[in-house]
C-alpha cells in the first residue's frame, strides 16, 4: 500500500512541476541547497583581461574554485578563473552536498580529509560560512542481497577508519532505531554510524574560496566563455599550452586547469584530447515538512542505492539508478538548467525510500533537481597533466562527488601544476591510467560509466570484475584459454586470465543489468564464476588456485601475460635518458636484463620495470631494427600508458634525442615457470639453456618451435624460468609446442590470480600496491635497485640520499597470520603492541606456507625512525573487520630467502626453507 500512495504523490508532484522546471533552475527555486549567492564583490565584471597568467583556470564551480585557492595558497597568485556564466553552474549548484569520509580508498578518504578541514576553518579565514552542517550519516544495509557480507564490508571499512583516526560506530537494528527513531530497522541487517560526517553549501563554500584567492590577487571573471586554447611545438612530437582565447582577449600562460566538469570535452577538443566521461540526468527530489526529522543523520541505503539528508525540516533523496537517462550532447548554455525527472525512476526510488522510512507514505514532493552530471569508465575522477599537451591539466568528471573530492583535488592539482607532481598517490584518478585509445570510444566510455553508476552502492568485492565493456584487448590466445576454461579478469581493456576452471565460461555481451528494456543475458556461466569470488571467505574455486600456484612450486605453469607493456627506448640519447630514469645501472652489456624503478624528484616510485639491453635487430617486433644500444622495457598491464609518458616528460625536459615505441599490441608474453620449466623449453629450442650459457637476468633471441622470440631468464613467482616476448603472429603456434612439449612433465595453464599469490608469498613487490609514488625504493625494500653507491646521477637520488641520512620513518614489511584458516583481502590494521602502526596494503593466501600473507607500511606513532630493533620486538597483530589475529613479522621473504630456486637450484634444502620472522 506504501508504495501505490507514494506513486500517487510523486507523479501528483511531477503534474504540478511540468512546466516549472526550467523556471526554478534559472531562478534558484526552493529545493536546491544553496543557502547563498556568491556576492558581486568576491567576482569581477570585466571588459578586459590580462595578457598574461601564470595559470588559467576553467571553471566556477566547485573544483575550479578550489584549484585557485589552494594556487594562491602556494603563492600563485597571477591566476585567472574564468566561467563561462556564473560561479557555481553547471553541476556545482545543484549537489545535494553530502560528505562522508569514512571510505574503503586510503586515497579517497586523503582527499576528502583536505575538503573537510577546509569546511572547519574558511569561516574564520574570510567570514564566510560555509554551511557546514555535522550532523553525522549513516551507512546502512538490509539482510538482502549479500547481507552477511555487508556487514563483514562494513566491518572492513570500520577498521581502516581507525587506521585513519576515524571512529565509525557498527551498530545492530535495535541501536540504529534508537539514532533514527523514525527508520524501519526490521529488515536491516547493520549500519556504520559516523558522528562527523554531515553536508555543506556548495554556494558558500565556492564564495569562501573565491574571496580568499581574490585577497590573494587572484582574478575571477563571469561571463567569459574560452573560445579557444594555442599550442605551441616542443620535442619528440610534443605540444604545450601557450594561449586561452576568450571574447575579452587572449590570455598568455604555460598551464592551464579544466575544471569545467560534465563540459570538460568542450575544452579538451580546442588542443585535440580527451577525457572519458558520460553524462547523465542525476539528481534528487525535496519532500514537504517532516515532523522531527531536523538533524537527522544523513544515511545510504546500499541494497537500494539511495541517500536520504535532512534539509530543515524536509528531506532530501536522490539515488544511483540501474537506469539513468544518458544525455548525448551537453549544450553549453545550460549552466543552471534542469531536466524533467523520468518519474517511472523517481517513484521506484521513493517506494524503496518509504519502505526505510514509513512517513514518506503521506508525504508529498516538493520539488525535483535533476541535472547534468558526468561519470567515468572507473568511477573515479579524471585528474592530472594529460600525456599529449603540457600545461593542459585535468580536473574533471567527479562522477557525483565533486564537492567531497574537490577541495582535496583543488589542493592536489594546484600542487601538480606548481611542484610537478601531487603529494598523495593520485594514480588512480590520473589520466594516464586510461589506454588512450578506449578514451574515444563512446560505446565503451558509456557501457562502463553506466556500470559505474549503476553499481555506485553496490558492495565491491575485492576481486570485483566489470561487466560492461569487455573484449577490447585480447590475446591471440584467447580463444584457446577460454575454450580450456580459463575466467578472464579484465584491466584497461585487456582480457587476462584470472584462473583456469572445468568448464567453459564465456565473457558475454553487456546487458546493462535489464536497464532500458535489454534482455538479461541467458549464458550466466561467467557471471556465476565472478560470483564465487565474491565472498569475504576463500573463493568457491580457493582449490583451483591453490593448484595451478603448487604446481608452479613442483613442476611448471605457463602464464599468458600478453596485457604487460612492451616499449622499446631507442635514439642517439637512449642511455642517457635510461641514466636519469632508471634508478638502477643500466649501463651494463647488451643481452643484460635489469629490475629496476622509476622516480619522480621527491624519490617516490613512478614505476618498477624490467629493462633489457639490447642492440638494434632484424626488424621484427620482438628484435626491431635500430641503431646504437637500446633498451626493452616491460611494465604492468594497467601502467604501460603512465610509464611512456614519464619517460617523455623527462626526455623533453633535458631537450634529449630519443624515441619511445609501443609494441604492446603486437607481441605476446608466454611465461614458463618452475623446476621443469628448463626441461619444457629444452624440447622446444636447440637454444643451450644452461645455468652457464643463459644465466638469471639475461635475455637474447632465439628460436622456439621455429619462430624467434626474445627470451628473458626472469621470473615474477620465485621459481627458475623464462618469459618468451613473441610476435603476436607466432602467439599461438609456440604456445601450442610448449604446452605439447610440457604435457608429460606436467605444464598447465595458470592465471594472474595465482600469480598474485605466488609473487606475494616470495616478496616480490606490486607497483601501486606495495610500492606507490608516495613510497620510496628504500622504504619499501628496493634499495638494492638504486645506483647510490656509483657517480651516476638519477631522478630522485638527492631525495633518497637525505632520506637514507635521515632514517627512514616507515617501511614494508611482510606479516604471516597464525592461524592458517583466515583470508586477508588487504585495509587491515597493523598493530604493535595494540597500538596501531599502519595499515595491509596487499595480501593473497600462501598456498606453499599454508596461511595468508600480507605487506604493508610500519610507520611509528612518534614518526621516529622505524629500526629492525623496533620491527623484531613487540607484538603484533592485524586487525581484520574489526577482529584481531596474531601475526608473525617477516623483514624478508618468508619464502625461499636466499634466492636458490630462481637460479635453478632445486637440490639444495635451503630452496625450500622458510624464515618464520
Amino acid at each position: 500500500m506504501a508504495s501505490i500512495l507514494v506513486r500517487r504523490k510523486v507523479l501528483d508532484a511531477g503534474r504540478r512541476l511540468h512546466g516549472v522546471v526550467a523556471l526554478r533552475a534559472v531562478s534558484g527555486a526552493t529545493g536546491v541547497p544553496n543557502k547563498t549567492n556568491i556576492k558581486e564583490k568576491d567576482v569581477s565584471g570585466v571588459a578586459s583581461i590580462p595578457s598574461e597568467a601564470d595559470v588559467v583556470v576553467i571553471g566556477g564551480g566547485i573544483v575550479g574554485c578550489s584549484a585557485l585557492y589552494h594556487l594562491a595558497k602556494l603563492g600563485v597568485t597571477n591566476a585567472i578563473l574564468l566561467e563561462a556564466h556564473k560561479l557555481t553552474a553547471g553541476t556545482t549548484w545543484h549537489t545535494a552536498g553530502l560528505m562522508h569520509l569514512l571510505n574503503w580508498s586510503e586515497t579517497d578518504f586523503l582527499l576528502k580529509n583536505i575538503t573537510y578541514k577546509l569546511l572547519l576553518g574558511l569561516q574564520e579565514e574570510t567570514g564566510v560560512d560555509p554551511g557546514w552542517n555535522s550532523n553525522g550519516s549513516m551507512y546502512i544495509a538490509s539482510k538482502k542481497t549479500y547481507g552477511k557480507q555487508r556487514r563483514y564490508d562494513f566491518q572492513r571499512l570500520v577498521t581502516m577508519g581507525r587506521v585513519c583516526g576515524l571512529e565509525g560506530r557498527l551498530l545492530e537494528p535495535s541501536q540504529i532505531k534508537e539514532i533514527y527513531p523514525l527508520m524501519n530497522v526490521q529488515d536491516l541487517e547493520c549500519a556504520v554510524y559516523h558522528t562527523l560526517d554531515g553536508s555543506m553549501d556548495p554556494s558558500g563554500l565556492c564564495e569562501a574560496l573565491i574571496r580568499s584567492a581574490k585577497r590573494a590577487g587572484s582574478l575571477v571573471v563571469e561571463h567569459c566563455p574560452v573560445t579557444d586554447v594555442r599550442t605551441v611545438e616542443t620535442s619528440l612530437g610534443g605540444r604545450r599550452v601557450s594561449e586561452v582565447h576568450t571574447p575579452l582577449g587572449v590570455i598568455k600562460t604555460s598551464a592551464l586547469i579544466n575544471a569545467s566538469g560534465a563540459w570538460a570535452n568542450d575544452i579538451c577538443s580546442k588542443v585535440g584530447v580527451h577525457v572519458p566521461l558520460a553524462a547523465f540526468r542525476h539528481g534528487y527530489v525535496v519532500t514537504e515538512g517532516i515532523p522531527g526529522i531536523e538533524n537527522m543523520p544523513n544515511f545510504r541505503d546500499y541494497n537500494a542505492s539511495y541517500y536520504v539528508k535532512p534539509q530543515g525540516d524536509a528531506l532530501t533523496i536522490g539515488g544511483f539508478e540501474k537506469n539513468p537517462v544518458p544525455i548525448e550532447k551537453l549544450d553549453p548554455d545550460f549552466p543552471f538548467g534542469l531536466y524533467e525527472p523520468d518519474w517511472d525512476i523517481v517513484s521506484d526510488l521513493l517506494q524503496e525510500a518509504a519502505i526505510r522510512l514509513p512517513v514518506l507514505e503521506n508525504t508529498g514532493i516538493k520539488s525535483t533537481v535533476y541535472g547534468p552530471e558526468s561519470f567515468t569508465p572507473d568511477n573515479k575522477p579524471v585528474v592530472g597533466e594529460d600525456p599529449n599537451v603540457q600545461g593542459f591539466f585535468h580536473c574533471c568528471a567527479f562522477n557525483s562527488h565533486g564537492m567531497q573530492l574537490g577541495g582535496g583535488c583543488g589542493d592536489q592539482i594546484a600542487k601538480w601544476v606548481v611542484q610537478g607532481r601531487p603529494e598523495l598517490d593520485l594514480f588512480s584518478l590520473d589520466i594516464r591510467r586510461f589506454h588512450p585509445p578506449l578514451t574515444t570510444n563512446k560505446a565503451w566510455v558509456l557501457a562502463r560509466s553506466h556500470e559505474g553508476l549503476a553499481k555506485n552502492y553496490s558492495l565491491k568485492f575485492p576481486h570485483d570484475e566489470p561487466l560492461a565493456g569487455r573484449r577490447q584487448r585480447c590475446s591471440p590466445l584467447h580463444k584457446v584459454l577460454e575454450d580450456m576454461g580459463c575466467v578472464y579478469q579484465e584491466r584497461q581493456g585487456w582480457e587476462r586470465p584470472g584462473w583456469f576452471g572445468e568448464d567453459l565460461a564465456s565473457v558475454q555481451e553487456y546487458d546493462w543489468y535489464g536497464a532500458y528494456n535489454t534482455p538479461l543475458n541467458t549464458d550466466q556461466r561467467y557471471w556465476n564464476s565472478l560470483r564465487g569470488d565474491y565472498s569475504f571467505g576463500f573463493p568457491a574455486h580457493h582449490d583451483l588456485i591453490q593448484n595451478e600456484c603448487l604446481t608452479c612450486r613442483e613442476t611448471a605453469v605457463i602464464f599468458d601475460m600478453t596485457s604487460f607493456g612492451k616499449l622499446y627506448l631507442t635514439g642517439r640519447d637512449a642511455q642517457k635518458v635510461a641514466n636519469w630514469v632508471f634508478s638502477a645501472d643500466v649501463s651494463r652489456a647488451p643481452g643484460t636484463t635489469v629490475y629496476t624503478c622509476m622516480l619522480n624528484h621527491r624519490g617516490g616510485t613512478e614505476a618498477d620495470l624490467t629493462v633489457s639491453i639490447c642492440e638494434g635487430g632484424e626488424g621484427s617486433a620482438c628484435d626491431p631494427a635500430f641503431e646504437g644500444r637500446g633498451f626493452y622495457l616491460t611494465t604492468g598491464g594497467s601502467t604501460g600508458n603512465y610509464n611512456k609518458t614519464h619517460i617523455l616528460m623527462e626526455a623533453r625536459a633535458h631537450k634529449w634525442d630519443v624515441r619511445v615505441l609501443d609494441h604492446t599490441e603486437d607481441m605476446s608474453i608466454l611465461s614458463v615457470q618452475g623446476p621443469q620449466s628448463r626441461a619444457i623449453l629444452e624440447k622446444v629450442t636447440d637454444e643451450d639453456l644452461s645455468d652457464y650459457a643463459f644465466p638469471f637476468s639475461t635475455h637474447r633471441i632465439i628460436t622456439v618451435a621455429g619462430h624467434k622470440v626474445r627470451a628473458l631468464r626472469i621470473t615474477f613467482v620465485g621459481e627458475m624460468g623464462w618469459e618468451l616476448h613473441v610476435p603476436r603472429d607466432s602467439a599461438l603456434p609456440v604456445y601450442e609446442a610448449v604446452m605439447a612439449a610440457g604435457r608429460r612433465l606436467g605444464l598447465i595453464n595458470a592465471g594472474f590470480r595465482a600469480l598474485d599469490s605466488l609473487s606475494c608469498e616470495k616478496g616480490y613487490r606490486h607497483w601501486h600496491g606495495d610500492v606507490r609514488p608516495d613510497d620510496t625504493p628504500l622504504e619499501a625494500g628496493l634499495g638494492f635497485t638504486c645506483k647510490l653507491n656509483s657517480a651516476t646521477k638519477f631522478l630522485g637520488r638527492e631525495a633518497l640520499e637525505l632520506q637514507k641520512k635521515k632514517g627512514l620513518s616507515k617501511r614494508l614489511v611482510t606479516f604471516t597470520l597464525d592461524d592458517p584458516t583466515r583470508p586477508l583481502w588487504g585495509m587491515e590494521a597493523i598493530r604493535r603492541d595494540g597500538e596501531i602502526v599502519g595499515h595491509i596494503r596487499r595480501a593473497e593466501y600462501a598456498f606453499t606456507l599454508g596461511r595468508s600473507i600480507a605487506s604493508g607500511y610500519v610507520q611509528r606513532p612518534d614518526r621516529a625512525p622505524v629500526t629492525t630493533d623496533y620491527l623484531k620486538t613487540g607484538t603484533w597483530q592485524l586487525e581484520s573487520m574489526m577482529n584481531l589475529f596474531d601475526a608473525t613479522l617477516h623483514t624478508r621473504s618468508p619464502f625461499d630467502p636466499k634466492n636458490l630456486r630462481v637460479k635453478g637450484i632445486y637440490d639444495n634444502k635451503e630452496a625450500l626453507h622458510t624464515t618464520s620472522g
